[in-house]
């Protein structure tokens, strides 16, 4: 036996004691430094060398993943645990993306301030939401799942609330029909967020909304403003504070280098309010900033009339955005990247708020079969961070794809970023890190998009824990 690769130490150096976790099992121990070091010595005596209460000691590591007979089994397991998740049928899960208009102009976003991009940008028609209903039912039939997941996003989605609503009303039909539990989730900037909505949805398997909030009232403000330049803070908090009752609320974020600094104040204003105990989540994300385009090779992309890019997600889903190249970008710096997001975090639970532990944050659905993001046009995507950058699309809801896009899903049915990441102990729960982030920032999705140190201060914190619940 030998100790398994995905074994994560942190001394407790008060209680004499050291914190243990496997991130492929996640057994989790708090074990006195005689068994950490019996743990590092499992390899180097043979069984019969070892006394009773070693035995027993070495007994229960073994049970619990921190020791393995062998390096290649391991790995062996490693694949096939990523193959299980790719092949899960127990859920499927689709993001549909109901208009790519959007009434903000983040500077972060793709969609930007555009002045005609709500004249361009494609909105999905009842015509096509009843087609792709109809290819929900096909997969239902082929996957046969225990539950069924849809997220409507966009864009923002509720500026399409004729088919937001036919949506819901018609695959809770089809999946009653077939047994199959339905949840529905909202991601909006919370603008239209209203108590008829959430009446109009609940009936049909309304799980959560998320609403963004990047920083306090005038980072936020700043950040996402309308169209018009006016800001959107005080009507976002109107909103939620009115739907609290009726559904749980999810808070995410976008911080920069010029934001970060609101979020603890935010996170302040939040407490105060009434309907903080309602809160069901709180995370913050960095904008990601693209990588420069190839020397003598010109992007192509649908363009408005000033010649910005038209089209793309909202990227509060993927926790990041297209870059609008101002020098704020905090991508250029990972460090700064993981020391602040390990902040945010801390300040988060300080007031009580849940959120992410730093150590739990993959595998993504990008590495799920059964999970979509579906265009307004109904083209298919792995992810909502491509969706609407047609480049990436894997094919359509009426079967077919052309050459570009059996291409790109082949490349992405071979995504195996993870295996560039050597020995890392924590790849069962990273899978290489962010797809979306390193096709930005790399242009290159099999290149691991790493953030060790947020993974790091991430199981301090539970050992930091675990040592507090045992005193």
């Amino acid at each position: 036996m030998q100790p398994s690769m995905f074994n994560v130490q942190v001394p407790v150096p008060a209680r004499d004691e050291v914190f243990l976790m496997n991130t492929f099992t996640d057994a989790q121990l708090l074990v006195s430094t005689d068994v950490a070091s019996l743990l590092a010595r499992a390899a180097d005596r043979p069984e019969a060398g070892w006394s009773e209460a070693e035995r027993e000691a070495l007994e229960t590591l073994a049970e619990n993943g921190f020791l393995v007979p062998d390096r290649a089994g391991e790995r062996a397991k490693l694949d096939q645990f990523f193959r299980d998740v790719r092949e899960d049928t127990s859920q499927l899960r689709i993001t549909v993306l109901t208009t790519l208009q959007c009434n903000f102009a983040c500077d972060y976003c793709i969609q930007g301030d555009h002045g005609d991009y709500n004249k361009n940008a494609t909105k999905m028609s009842l015509e096509r939401a009843a087609e792709l209903v109809a290819w929900v039912e096909s997969r239902l039939d082929a996957v046969t799942p225990s539950r069924f997941v849809l997220t409507l996003f966009g864009g923002e989605p509720l500026l399409n609330l004729p088919v937001c609503y036919f949506l819901a009303e018609e695959l809770w039909k089809v999946t009653q029909a077939r047994g199959v539990e339905m949840l529905v989730n909202v991601i909006t900037n919370g603008l239209l967020l209203t108590e008829e909505v959430v009446d109009r949805l609940t009936p049909y398997g309304l799980n959560g909304i998320k609403v963004t909030l990047d920083g306090d009232r005038d980072a936020h403000n700043i950040a996402r403003p309308l169209r018009g330049g006016q800001g959107t803070f005080d009507k976002i908090i109107a909103n939620v504070r009115k739907v609290s009752p009726k559904v749980r609320i999810s808070i995410g974020g976008n911080f920069d280098a010029a934001s970060v600094d609101s979020y603890p104040a935010l996170l302040d204003f939040l407490a105060e309010q009434e309907f903080a105990p309602r809160i069901s989540k709180v995370a913050f994300k960095p904008v990601i900033k693209p990588s420069a385009p190839a020397k003598n090779i010109i992007p192509l992309m649908a363009v408005g009339d000033s010649g910005k890019p038209l089209g793309g997600a909202c990227m509060t889903a993927a926790g990041s955005g297209i870059g609008s190249g101002k020098a704020s970008s905090v991508c250029d710096n990972c460090h700064f990247v993981d020391d602040q997001m390990i902040h945010l975090m801390e300040e988060t639970e300080k007031r009580g708020f849940p959120t992410m532990d730093g150590v739990h944050m993959g595998p993504c659905e990008i590495h799920k079969k059964h999970a979509h993001t579906i265009g307004p046009e109904g083209a298919l995507y792995a992810c909502p961070g491509f969706a609407g950058e047609k480049q990436q699309s894997v094919g359509n809801i009426y079967g077919t794809r052309d050459v570009i896009q059996a291409a790109t899903a082949e490349k992405y049915d071979a995504l195996a970023a993870w295996k560039a990441c050597g020995d890392c102990a924590f790849i069962p729960v990273c899978a290489g890190g962010c797809t979306t982030a390193a096709h930005a920032e790399f242009n290159d999705i099999q290149k691991p998009n790493c953030h060790l140190g947020l993974f790091e201060a991430g199981v301090k914190a539970l050992a930091m824990k675990a040592a507090a619940g045992a005193a």
